[in-house]
């Protein structure tokens, strides 16, 4: 199978050109392909498809083989390899991209000949919960304000993250009973000031990743909702920096950030992972 490595700040996943290939069971080759010790090493699988709607269609499916509606970071990437890789035409700076969550618009800034900052419409949030809830996570009492941005996310504000020990508070929110049976993406958040939020979150099935582009989006919503930032907002993650804009004319929310090209492989699928 042939592959490209991208990353979106630190948000890093397999890539599939399905125009060209095509991916057998792709959640089992996602969980195989995903391990940093026997696979390639990444956050899960994109396939990067042909599409009736749009450019092309985005498949997503996390490190353990679950299939996700919507990734922020991901889509970015999903722009950059199509007009990097003549998928679109060189003098196309927007294209759109079909996910399980709609077509998304992507505007590319273009330097050099390739895409180096993409812009995505993410559309509108849905809030999902009261503002905030209430709940008990590992006997402990917690607060979140819930938004869906074609995903679902549970976004907590605390006075300070780097200490937090995400792999113990991260799974106890992930299959808590109140997020099931989809589970649920969960975002960490300490506001600096009105225009500067920095983030850490756990993806469901993936564990703590360096960057959610879908909950950098929920949390700067979320932000907006409880009164504590403007509308236009810096989000600080592990992998680097994005920007989330609501347009409140429309009331859709856009992110920017960068897309990188790692590397591009071949890889052999062993037969036997699909039959585990």
């Amino acid at each position: 199978m042939e592959f490209t490595k991208m990353q979106g700040i630190g948000n890093d996943y397999v890539y599939v050109n399905c125009f060209k290939e095509q991916v057998r069971e792709p959640a089992k080759v996602s969980r195989f392909i995903s391990d940093r010790h026997f696979g390639i090493g990444s956050d899960g699988l994109i396939l990067i498809c042909p599409s009736h709607e749009a450019d092309c269609r985005m498949e997503m499916y996390n490190a353990d083989g679950s299939q996700a509606i919507m990734c922020g970071n991901g889509i970015r990437c999903v722009g950059k390899y199509a007009y990097d890789h003549g998928l679109v035409p060189a003098d196309r700076h927007r294209i759109t991209v079909d996910t399980p969550g709609g077509i998304k618009v992507l505007d590319l800034e273009i330097r050099g000949g390739k895409a180096r900052s993409v812009t995505v419409d993410m559309g509108e949030a849905k809030l999902t919960s009261g503002l905030p809830e209430a709940i008990r996570v590992n006997e402990e009492d917690c607060r979140f304000v819930g938004i869906s941005v074609g995903n679902p996310h549970a976004v907590c504000f605390m006075d300070e993250i780097d200490s937090l020990d995400l792999n113990a508070i991260g799974p106890g929110f992930e299959h808590h009973q109140r997020f099931q049976p989809e589970r649920v993406n969960t975002e960490f958040i300490q506001v600096v000031d009105r225009s500067h939020i920095k983030m850490r979150v756990w993806e469901r099935g993936s564990g703590e990743t360096w960057a959610c582009g879908t909950g950098a989006t929920a949390s700067v919503m979320a932000s907006i909702l409880m009164g504590y930032v403007e509308d236009e907002t810096e989000v600080s993650l592990r992998g680097g920096k994005l920007l989330i804009r609501l347009d409140r004319s429309t009331g859709h929310l856009f992110m920017t950030g960068p897309a990188v090209e790692v590397f591009q492989g071949t890889i052999d699928i062993p037969e036997e992972i699909y039959y585990d």
